[in-house]
């Protein structure tokens, strides 16, 4: 069963939403606050978000921005439910990520359609994704074809660089120590010279331009990758 998440401050208004989605078999959970909401996200992990504009607590703008921006959540369909319909409203919900917009008042069916729209086409382009390609923000790996780009740009980078890029990435989050690397991406057994490291990751971050700005160093420690 989907999980719908809804955060919408007017509660008789969430709770219909809830009603009819769980009338069209979906499991759904009501959040009347921006800041509860989007905490709520980040445990639930839910499958679609129906998210008002206006809430308390925290805007749906910033809600959906720092759902956007999280690695946990960034892939998961935002619908906006607002009362404002001029087009700006509708440009800054994209803008800031949300994949489909309703205008207060609406029906119950024109939700049940869109929420249905949307869920089939990310489940198309979840199946359609390749295995082997990882995404991080405006870098994308390919892992099968060893070709990286940055921000659309095929970046030419040597064997070493690819795999401190791919090894970093495949443990996203994850702080890596530099004699960690040197073991896995150098397959050194005893710890070496970490200035190594140091290097090849200052010419991994010049290369990838701007995006590679994910790449963080732990002070005193070593490296991670970071959305």
């Amino acid at each position: 069963m989907k999980k719908v998440l809804i955060i919408e401050d007017e509660k008789d208004l969430a709770e219909l939403l809830a009603f009819n989605l769980e009338k069209e078999g979906y499991a759904s959970t009501c959040i009347y606050d921006g800041k509860q909401g989007l905490e709520l996200a980040l445990t639930l992990l839910p499958d679609l978000i129906l998210l008002d504009l206006m809430l308390p607590g925290l805007l749906g703008t910033e809600v959906c921005k720092a759902l956007r921006k999280d690695q946990r959540t960034a892939h998961i369909p935002i619908i906006m439910i607002t009362a404002k319909g001029d087009e700006i409203d509708r440009v800054v919900g994209f803008e800031v990520g949300a994949d489909d917009y309703i205008v207060k008042p609406f029906s119950m069916r024109e939700v049940s359609l869109r929420v249905k729209a949307v869920m089939r086409r990310f489940e198309y382009e979840a199946q359609t994704l390749p295995l082997d390609l990882i995404s991080m923000g405006d870098i994308v790996i390919d892992k099968q074809r060893h070709l990286v780009k940055s921000a659309g740009i095929e970046i030419e980078l040597t064997s070493t660089e690819f795999k401190l890029l791919l090894f970093l990435a495949e443990k996203i989050g994850c702080v890596q120590s530099r004699e960690k690397l040197l073991q896995n991406v150098w397959s050194y057994n005893n710890a070496g010279d970490t200035r190594t490291v140091d290097t090849h990751v200052t010419r991994l971050r010049g290369k990838l331009g701007a995006p590679g700005d994910v790449i963080k160093t732990v002070r005193g420690f070593g490296y991670k990758i970071e959305v």
